[in-house]
């Protein structure tokens, strides 16, 4: 008899493996040549189950919700086949990748209802990391992602020093459901639409690949990598496991020089985290990971219960006998110091409530103009009291300082959640692409009424 329970409980682990594995499924990727990737995504209506128990109306990359997660690896060229289903414009901004500005699926180059367009780009060495795709429509952007259009991306190095240690990508994504269970989007001028206008759009229900509270198995002993994308519109994680720690390997561009021991870390809003979470737990045990108090918001429209913390996923060790701990390098890669002393321009960025240096996009203007190959230091100030994270599209920066205060160590970055009252710098070096790149605040509702901003690259005179 103890036997049969025995089996029943190792048949539901594996169940529940195989389950939770199945939430982040990949994409039908061809390679028709050498180091050459083709991929179709279709965007289109679509009705399925985004809150438990309720379908509604959303949107889909390819009929799921979150798209399916792209693998790439660097140096392969990628072609992607994008047809729009919508009765509306779209794009796919690739999150993060450093590629042409051609490619980028900013709101310069919009994809008409029911027409196509194809994505070209190559991965170059040194992009290994975790990004996410994702519309950005102007003025659109937030309705198209909470309608369910996001998804991953993962992009390997042939040396990578963690190869072979299991992994998880966790796409987090919160949404708001009226009483029918369709997404809520109240009017603009009603009181939740002002208060979503000023705090960005937060839902009650949280989700992580597209399911409420999934359970990841491991077994005791074993370590796990996760990748980890804040898809959100505007809510920031603070993120615990609770009898834990974790090992904070990587952030938006990929692997640090060395791994990180933190008990706890934010996730802003556009961000990825990769960490190792070591199986430290007893056999047959559990663990809840939570989202922890995270004071981001104007204080005038702070919602209630903002500092009560969340449930995101369980931890569910099986009853297996442990198994040894495997060994983890203590160097991960080089990060190379981009040299600030070579900087031709010290630029000064001012985030107000819904503006940047006191204006709002404009689409036919160029707010900063840089040459190809030159060095900046940009500084960004939030003069409000609530955190607004920039987002730079097209070229990874290392922050140097927040308040004055060197960061604790050097990380290839394309988000830098800048809290309030604070200013902080980065560095960074526009290499390889010329053309318009758009950088803006990362909450959906402040981006899409106007904060943001246009930097023009221009090829140096010969």
């Amino acid at each position: 008899m103890a036997s049969r329970r025995r089996l029943r409980r190792l048949s539901s682990f594996a169940a529940l493996l195989a389950s939770f594995a199945a939430s982040g499924v990949a994409c039908a990727q061809e390679r028709p040549a050498p180091r050459t990737v083709e991929l179709t995504l279709t965007v289109a209506p679509a009705r399925l189950s985004l809150a438990p128990g309720d379908t509604c109306d959303a949107f889909a990359f390819n009929g799921q919700v979150p798209g399916p997660t792209l693998e790439f690896r660097e140096g392969d060229h990628v072609v992607v086949h994008v047809h729009n289903h919508l009765a509306e414009p779209t794009t796919i901004h690739w999150h993060g990748l450093h590629i042409p500005a051609s490619a980028d699926g900013s709101p310069m180059r919009p994809i008409p209802a029911g027409a196509s367009y194809d994505y070209k780009f190559t991965i170059l060495p040194g992009s290994a990391g975790t990004y996410w795709y994702h519309p950005h429509p102007d003025h659109r952007t937030g309705y198209q992602i909470a309608k369910g259009l996001y998804g991953a991306i993962v992009i390997r190095a042939a040396d990578d020093p963690l190869a072979g240690i299991p992994e998880q990508v966790l796409v987090l994504s919160d949404n708001r459901f009226t009483p029918a269970g369709e997404v809520d989007f109240p009017p603009p001028d009603s009181p939740q639409g002002r208060i979503d206008e000023e705090n960005g759009r937060e839902g009650p229900v949280l989700f992580v690949n597209g399911r409420v509270m999934p359970t990841i198995p491991i077994r005791a002993g074993e370590v796990q990598r996760w990748r980890l994308i804040n898809a959100s519109a505007a809510r920031i994680y603070r993120l615990a496991l609770a009898g834990h720690e974790f090992l904070y390997v990587g952030s938006d561009g990929g692997l640090f020089e060395r791994p990180v021991p933190v008990k706890e870390i934010v996730l802003a809003t556009g961000e990825r985290i990769e960490l190792l979470v070591r199986g430290t737990g007893a056999p047959g045990s559990r663990a809840v990971l939570q989202t922890l108090a995270y004071d981001r918001y104007d204080p005038h429209t702070r919602p209630a219960g903002w500092n009560v913390p969340r449930d995101l996923l369980a931890l569910q060790y099986s009853d297996s006998a442990p198994v040894t701990p495997p060994a983890l390098p203590s160097r991960l890669r080089a990060v190379p110091a981009l040299d600030t002393s070579r900087a031709t321009a010290h630029r000064y960025i001012v985030f107000s409530q819904g503006l940047i240096n006191g204006r709002k996009m404009d689409m036919n203007r160029v707010d900063e103009r840089a040459r190809l190959g030159a060095t900046e230091i940009w500084q960004v100030e939030n003069v409000v009291g609530m955190d607004h994270p920039f987002h730079l599209h097209g070229f990874q920066f290392q922050i140097l300082d927040r308040n004055g205060v060197p960061e604790p160590f050097r990380a290839w970055k394309d988000m830098m959640d800048v809290r309030g009252h604070e200013s902080a710098r980065f560095v960074v070096r526009f290499d390889d692409y010329p053309g318009k790149w758009m950088y803006h605040c990362h909450i959906l509702d402040h981006e899409d009424h106007g904060m943001m901003g246009i930097l023009e690259v221009t090829p140096t005179r010969r």
